[in-house]
């Protein structure tokens, strides 16, 4: 049988998350047969958002531009940092608490069995943004799993270096989940509870 870019296209589908060989076929044969304008159009975008999306140079958040729409804005609290997992996370915590200061984002956690250590989190990034002094209060958003606690425990000892308070979320979140699935509620709870580390 021959190889066809219809079956590229399903491979390459089936690359995003939770998305299955039957679903992958499903979405390949609706733009072919009733969308193809939008499907252009997604390809578009795709291709744009790779090239001039990047990391925010303060906080390592996607964005367009140098700083992205946290870091670039007065109005929110620099002294206050939140660090976050992934970007699901931020969005997350904008939506459910009335958190008001800046985010970092690690993208993943510390894993050394797959070879993540602190530089592959930006942790260098941090460790030079808590030595300025602006940051009062550092709060913890890692995932209650194994690795996030790690992760938690090895930024904690940054931001005590520095003299900065460490505050944790608190309980509520169970422990083994990711923030990005909690609900609104259960988030915005914890988030008012955090304590100190």
């Amino acid at each position: 049988m021959q190889h066809s870019l219809l079956d590229d296209l399903i491979q390459g589908l089936r690359g995003l998350p939770g998305v299955g060989p039957k679903s992958a076929q499903r979405m390949a044969l609706h733009l072919l047969q009733r969308d193809r304008a939008a499907a252009t159009r997604l390809g578009e975008l795709l291709v744009e958002t790779m090239q001039r999306v990047q990391h925010c140079t303060q906080c390592r958040i996607f964005t367009e531009h140098d700083l992205c729409q946290w870091c670039s804005d007065d109005e929110r609290d620099g002294s206050l940092l939140c660090v976050v997992e992934n970007p699901a996370d931020v969005l997350a915590i904008e939506k459910s608490t009335a958190f008001r200061g800046r985010y970092f984002l690690l993208l993943g956690h510390l894993s050394p069995l797959d070879g993540i250590g602190p530089k592959d989190l930006g942790l260098d990034l941090l460790k030079t943004r808590l030595a300025t002094g602006e940051i009062k209060e550092l709060t913890l958003a890692t995932n209650p799993t194994l690795e996030g606690q790690a992760t938690a425990s090895f930024i904690t000892e940054l931001a005590r270096a520095e003299n900065v308070k460490v505050m944790q979320l608190a309980q509520g979140i169970p422990i083994g989940s990711e923030l990005e699935f909690a609900d609104g509620g259960t988030l915005s709870v914890a988030f008012s509870k955090r304590s100190e580390v």
